[in-house]
């Protein structure tokens, strides 16, 4: 069986997918776009054969490097990236070379904000109010419809880039002045953020499931450069699994890992914002790993290959946390200090590359604990401002 992994040079985590899928026995193939002197050795120890291309938004040199390696290796069984920016380039080569999974006719109703609305919709699923964008007196009556504040962003977009909030007519008037084609204008979600994550199987039964609390949406998070912390929770709520488990069905998810987002209303009622058929981002895989000490890159691997599965099991023993800091920020505790006072609760800390550090911040500390009190004080003591 050959599985073609794309970009298996980043997020930097990634190659542990493909390392997965040789430990399988199976055929792990990547083609990404870091020259092969940059990927380090353990990329190139998980991959049979590693092509690299300058561009891989140059379809036409995507299509010859996958043909090139269907001539070397035969068929193309798999093709995956678990990053939502290929999606659409997974997509048009499994159509190309009909390999099985989402093609771009599915996956453009399932990344497209509206495209969701309408599958949420029909299933009954409670979810964000909005509407497209198609000229700027539709916006002006949507607002007059629904008030203020209202949020403007890309009806298919990836972390909050080009997403803002708009509090007035004043406001309103100043954000039509830019073009908003391809646009969602959405009445503004009053609550916390927060998500039901996991894996599914052949059966679209969840295999692996979490759920994370975020300290604040990813659109202030850009937008205003904040800090950001989140955490998995180690019981997950009955309310979410039971509404994710009503979105997993309403979009048929199959096989795939799954990241659903949801706001949790001051009432306690939830409110589904989007579906990413991915793993959550960053190093979210990893934390899931230490909140269970478990290896979701090798529960993938065995679901790819076909593996009997009826022996995982994903129990969360932790609560695990992303606390973030910004270089250019000065903290209460310096950051030789926090490694000292987190003590056995840090179970890893590391720079963010600079393609992540917008929503994620410059450096990340992944503490866990079976006590949620004591996580929480751990984060309020790393994310302190001096």
């Amino acid at each position: 069986m050959n599985v073609l992994f794309l970009s298996p040079n980043f997020p930097p985590q990634f190659h542990l997918f493909c390392r997965a899928v040789r430990e399988e026995g199976l055929v792990a193939l990547g083609i990404g776009d870091s020259p092969p002197h940059d990927v380090g050795r353990p990329l190139a120890e998980s991959v049979t054969e590693y092509l690299y291309l300058r561009d891989l938004n140059q379809y036409d040199d995507v299509l010859r490097a996958v043909g090139y390696l269907t001539w070397r290796y035969g068929k193309i069984d798999r093709i995956d990236s678990l990053n939502e920016h290929w999606l659409p380039l997974e997509a048009r080569l499994r159509e190309d070379f009909n390999v099985e999974g989402p093609r771009p006719s599915e996956l453009r109703r399932h990344r497209s904000k509206s495209g969701m609305r309408e599958i949420f919709t029909a299933a009954g699923i409670p979810c964000t109010e909005g509407e497209r964008v198609t000229s700027a007196d539709q916006v002006r009556d949507y607002a007059r419809r629904a008030g203020y504040p209202l949020v403007l962003k890309p009806d298919v977009g990836v972390g909050a880039w080009s997403t803002f909030k708009v509090r007035s007519a004043e406001e309103l008037e100043a954000a039509l002045k830019t073009p908003l084609d391809g646009y969602v204008v959405e009445r503004f979600a009053e609550g916390a953020l927060t998500s039901y994550d996991g894996l599914c199987d052949r059966e679209g039964r969840a295999i692996v499931e979490t759920s994370h609390h975020y300290s604040t949406g990813v659109m202030d998070v850009v937008n205003q450069g904040l800090d950001v912390w989140y955490y998995n929770r180690r019981k997950i709520p009955e309310a979410m699994r039971a509404l994710g488990q009503r979105v997993l069905a309403a979009f048929g998810v199959r096989e795939r890992f799954f990241h659903i987002e949801f706001f949790e209303e001051p009432g306690g009622a939830l409110r589904a914002l989007e579906i990413n058929l991915r793993p959550p981002g960053g190093f979210t895989t990893d934390m899931m790993n230490y909140s269970a000490d478990a290896d979701v890159y090798r529960i993938w691997g065995k679901l790819i290959a076909g593996r009997d599965l009826s022996e995982v099991r994903f129990e969360l023993k932790y609560h695990c946390a992303h606390i973030s800091r910004r270089d250019h920020v000065r903290y209460v505790v310096p950051h030789g200090e926090l490694i000292a006072r987190l003590g056995s609760q840090l179970v890893l800390e590391r720079p963010m590359p600079p393609a992540l550090s917008g929503a994620m911040g410059n450096h990340e500390y992944l503490i866990r604990d079976v006590d949620e009190g004591r996580l929480r004080a751990s984060i309020e003591l790393g994310e302190a401002r001096a």
